[in-house]
This record gives C-alpha cells, sequence and structure tokens, in this order.
C-alpha cells in the first residue's frame, strides 16, 4: 500500500492562508472602490438630465428665485402645456413632425447606401479601392459648417429650402461618411468563410448573406443607425440656415425660439421643451437596445 501523504501542520496551513485572505481583502476594497466610482461617473452623468426635468415641473417664478429646489416643491404641468399649446411662438407639433421625418429618412437611406458601399469595399477587390477609402476619411476631418455657404447655394438652387427632402439630403450626405467607416469595420469582422460553408452546404450567394452573414451584421446596422439618428435629430445649425421658417424648423431650431432678445427667458418652459426634446431620443435608445443585445448573441453555426 502507498503510504499516506504527510499531513500538513497547523503554521504550514496558517502560513498559506493568510496570504490568500489578504488576496481577498485587496480584490473586495476594490471592488468597493470601483464600485464608488461607477456610482459617482453615474450620478454625474446623470443629474443634468434629472435637474432639466426637476426645472419643467416648477413655476418660473420659482425656478428664478433664490433658493434652489432639488424636487418640485409646487407641481405643475402647466410649463408643458404652454409649450405644447402656445402660439405665442412657432407650434410645437410641426416641429416634432419636420424632426421625425427628416431623421427617419436620414437614417434609413444613409443605412442602406452606407451597407451596400460597406459590403463592396469590404468583400471585393476593384480599383481605387483604396482610394475611395482614403477620401472617406479625408471627408470626415472636414468640419460640416465649413461648407455651409456651399450647401446654402446648392439646396437654393435646386428648390428645396424649407422643405423635409432638402434638409434629409444634406443630414444624408454629412452621416454616410462615417457610416461607411463603421460598418465597413462590421462587415470586415463576419468571415467570408461563412457564407462559403453555407453555399457548400447548398444554399445560393444570396441566401447564404441573407440567413448567415446579415443576422451577425444586425448589431452593427442598430449601433450605426443609432449614430445616425442621434446626429440627425439633434443637428442645429444646418437646420437654422436651410430651414427658418416655423411651418419647416425642426426641434433644436424650435427651441430657439424660446430666446427672447430682450434678455428674459423663461426657465421652466425651455426645460420643459427640452425635456420633450430629448424624450425621442431616449425612447428609440430603448426600443433598439433590446435588438442590439440580442443580435449580439445571434450566430451561424450549423450543428
Amino acid at each position: 500500500m502507498p503510504a499516506p501523504p504527510p499531513a500538513r501542520s497547523f503554521a504550514t496551513a496558517s502560513a498559506t492562508g493568510a496570504p490568500r485572505r489578504r488576496g481577498r481583502g485587496r480584490r473586495r476594497v476594490g471592488s468597493i472602490l470601483a464600485g464608488a466610482a461607477a456610482i459617482v461617473v453615474f450620478a454625474a452623468s446623470v443629474f443634468p438630465f434629472y435637474w432639466m426635468l426637476n426645472t419643467s415641473f416648477q413655476p418660473n417664478a420659482q425656478v428664478r428665485g433664490s433658493e434652489v429646489h432639488f424636487w418640485p416643491e409646487t407641481f405643475t404641468l402647466d410649463n408643458y402645456t404652454s409649450v405644447i399649446f402656445t402660439s405665442a411662438r412657432a407650434p410645437f407639433l410641426p416641429a416634432l413632425g419636420n424632426s421625425i421625418l427628416v431623421t427617419l429618412t436620414t437614417v434609413v437611406i444613409a443605412l442602406v447606401f452606407a451597407f451596400l458601399a460597406a459590403l463592396a469595399v469590404t468583400r471585393f477587390r476593384f480599383r481605387s479601392r483604396a482610394a475611395f477609402i482614403i477620401a472617406i476619411l479625408i471627408i470626415q476631418m472636414i468640419p460640416a459648417e465649413a461648407m455651409i455657404i456651399s450647401t446654402f447655394r446648392l439646396i437654393d438652387g435646386w428648390h428645396l429650402l424649407n422643405t423635409v427632402i432638402g434638409l434629409s439630403a444634406v443630414y444624408i450626405a454629412v452621416v454616410l461618411p462615417f457610416t461607411i467607416w463603421t460598418l465597413r469595420g462590421f462587415v470586415n469582422g463576419v468571415p467570408a468563410e461563412l457564407e462559403e460553408a453555407a453555399m457548400i452546404d447548398g444554399l445560393s450567394r444570396s441566401q447564404a448573406f441573407w440567413r448567415i452573414t446579415f443576422p451577425l451584421l444586425a448589431p452593427g446596422l442598430v449601433a450605426t443607425g443609432i449614430f445616425g439618428f442621434i446626429q440627425a435629430w439633434n443637428e442645429f445649425v444646418f437646420a437654422l440656415v436651410l430651414n427658418p421658417r416655423p411651418e419647416a424648423m425642426t426641434l433644436p431650431v424650435w427651441l430657439r425660439t424660446f430666446l427672447d432678445p430682450n434678455g428674459g427667458i423663461n426657465w421652466a418652459e425651455l426645460m420643459a421643451g427640452s425635456t420633450l426634446v430629448a424624450i425621442p431620443v431616449v425612447v428609440f435608445f430603448l426600443f433598439v437596445q433590446s435588438r442590439m443585445t440580442s443580435g449580439l448573441v445571434a450566430g451561424a453555426v450549423k450543428g
């Protein structure tokens, strides 16, 4: 029979257990510090939005007072009623409709063209391919505001000022370079061998693409769509120059109507309007977040 292993002494076990306890203690302290830092960052990020929402439910006299209120002591919805239904400034509902139309048009068309361009650049080899990629990078380095005069003259020459089509065309041109570059990275991350394996199993090239490759690219399309949505929804300069009429302005330009030339600003109504502008972005992100998460686990693995 083999000899039993020698028993470890109490001193040896204590010497071995002490470093383990110290290591666990350091990890616990590190976790606590990391959690505290995350809470601080979260609070600093959320507080401006909370303050905007808090201010929108207070009377303007209370907002302009010397006392700071961290919650609405006099809760009121008059600010939202005035913002939506007042006739003293540009109407809210037409501006909301213009923003929705321009943003959705920009996102859909930009994603379609960017997706096709990313596939062409990644999957095919053609002349001037490298020059096309470099041109995309160079275009992104040019500030869009530097082309505001030429853009205005171009849209004016097409008789598209104060129209959804004209503003959408400009937004598509602004969003498209970054969208192509981002989708190129997603398409490049999906191996072409997956399509080839599916074609060996009997699928056509189009069937292999839609059944195997496209589900893997869905997270990239959603992430890129979020970027295009936020950029088109919040853009101000082009909308101010190209669509200045009250019936054609978008929500960022509509918020500008709260500024009083005499210096008096109704901060409560302005915060209510800002909240209404921010809500669609939050709803859109919450709507697509689950689809982006589900797309991340979508695969093309055949059992």
